[in-house]
């Protein structure tokens, strides 16, 4: 992006860092870098290496989503309960292979092998994380309202949910151009899957229990703009900036 679309990136990134922030997620900073523990933690490993990004001749990864560094920041730990629950925040690059999977989406941005994404993490006690979900997939919605984007959720059924998720909410934002509903950001509760793969645990009385973990978009940055410029444009080619973003783009 040249200009004012490397300014729009720019300024999608900080407004949702910024948004989600007030929602209640830390902002955290994590590496793209990754070993092999990690994803095997949160589930990539070793069912999707071949979709992984490795560094050669090293055990490291390029990272798919934020989910895997932030999740692993409490890897092997056991957190105090009044710690819980931890809601977090992060942008990253991301790293894909499969993008490059035969069909329209090969071209242009709406599939890439890195693409950016702002990504919300969060730790729970197994009561709570039905609750942190819901406000998860609220605070995607509202970004999404907040950019006057038209969308629609969509609870995902048992045989498309992913390899970890116990529940899944997909976000899809309408693009004119084709004419349908596309996939923004996926919010999913793993529930224990991952915290027991990467011994996540919380004082529980007087024995030790793991934790719930959920993750979403929030959102992927490429496919937002995408949806600012189709739904935004006038007929004279221009492009209006929703008003939200204004401030970030002087």
């Amino acid at each position: 992006a040249f200009g004012m679309g490397a300014k729009l990136e720019r300024a999608l990134i900080n407004f949702m860092l910024n948004f989600n922030s007030k929602r209640g997620f830390e902002e955290v900073s994590v590496p793209a870098i990754v070993n092999r523990a990690a994803l095997e933690g949160t589930g990539q490993l070793p069912k999707f290496e071949d979709d992984l990004y490795k560094i050669h001749e090293q055990e490291l990864f390029l990272i798919p989503t934020a989910e895997v560094p932030v999740t692993n920041l409490f890897q092997d730990e056991i957190l105090s309960p009044n710690e819980l629950p931890k809601k977090m925040t992060a942008y990253t690059p991301c790293f894909r292979k499969e993008a490059g999977a035969a069909g329209r989406d090969t071209r242009g941005m709406i599939r890439q092998h890195q693409f950016h994404k702002v990504e919300l993490v969060a730790i729970t006690k197994p009561e709570d994380s039905d609750r942190v979900f819901d406000e998860m997939v609220q605070t995607a919605s509202d970004l999404l309202s907040a950019l006057e984007l038209p969308h629609r959720l969509m609870t995902l059924c048992s045989g498309d949910l992913g390899f970890g998720a116990a529940k899944t909410v997909d976000l899809e934002v309408w693009l004119p151009g084709q004419n349908s509903y596309r996939e923004i950001s996926s919010v999913s509760n793993t529930r224990d899957f991952q915290a027991r793969r990467a011994k996540i645990r919380f004082k529980d009385g007087d024995k030790n229990s793991f934790v719930h973990t959920l993750n979403g978009s929030s959102l992927a940055v490429g496919r937002t703009m995408v949806a600012i410029m189709e739904n935004f444009q006038n007929e004279d080619g221009t492009i209006t900036i929703p008003k939200v973003l204004e401030p970030y783009i002087n």
